[in-house]
């Protein structure tokens, strides 16, 4: 991976399944030692490793391409073709593996706040610039899923219903509390939300207004409803009047 380039994040189901590939010490050793070797590693190179035949190199090996831990294909070995099969190499794949229950966008957030200090503009303070960056981080996500959906036109239970399990891919845990109301359950952006609340709270109802914006989903609203132990907004449909 270059300079400038961000390793993707596994989702949570394949990160768990990563992980308990990496249960069996062989399995570790190898992924450690290929991790290590900065190259392309041969299955005679990871079987010599960590002590093994090739064979058993080879099952151990396949078990973490199937993890995602690992990719692989045909490369002559020190960039040398030799008449016959050219060997399988393996590497790394460039992806953070972290599991977090409940769920933590850490990253997010982190983003967010990099996109604010970047794009700041004229006379606009820090916290301006980082609500904008927020909204305008919500809007994209969303906008990018509706791209793909094509939904068409959302009443207010219909949106709230995509609402849902696209949050829930964003960690926010949401909760049907009844056909106009979802209520999210739990803050990506916790513990960080202790210690900076009105912060915190304040870039989650940008986020997720900006969300409903890209959705194209304007009978419904994101509103500021703090809970303990829970996100600080909820969406609804808008209110009559």
């Amino acid at each position: 991976m270059s300079i400038g380039e961000q390793a993707s994040q596994l989702p949570a189901d394949a990160a768990i399944k990563a992980v308990a590939a990496l249960e069996d010490d062989l399995r570790q050793g190898m992924y450690e030692f290929i991790r290590a070797a900065r190259h392309p590693v041969t299955r005679e190179q990871a079987a010599e490793a960590v002590g093994i035949s090739r064979k058993l190199a080879a099952f151990h090996l396949d078990k973490l391409v199937a993890a995602g831990l690992l990719r692989t294909h045909s490369e002559p070995v020190g960039g040398l073709r030799k008449v016959g099969r050219t060997p399988k190499v393996y590497e790394p794949v460039d992806a953070d593996i972290r599991i977090s229950i409940p769920e933590r966008q850490h990253d997010v957030l982190a983003a967010i706040l990099m996109d604010a200090v970047l794009s700041e503009r004229l006379n606009e303070t820090a916290r301006q610039a980082a609500m904008r960056a927020a909204h305008a981080r919500g809007l994209s996500v969303a906008a990018a899923e509706r791209q793909q959906l094509r939904p068409g036109r959302l009443g207010a239970e219909r949106a709230l219903t995509l609402s849902e399990g696209l949050l829930k891919r964003h960690g926010y845990e949401p909760d049907r509390a009844s056909p106009v109301r979802v209520e999210l359950r739990n803050c990506p952006f916790h513990p960080l939300a202790r210690q900076a609340p009105d912060l915190v709270c304040g870039l989650n109802h940008a986020f997720l207004t900006g969300f409903l914006t890209g959705l194209d989903a304007p009978t419904v609203e994101a509103v500021l409803e703090p809970q303990i132990g829970a996100c600080c907004v909820a969406l609804r449909a808008c209110r009559a009047g």
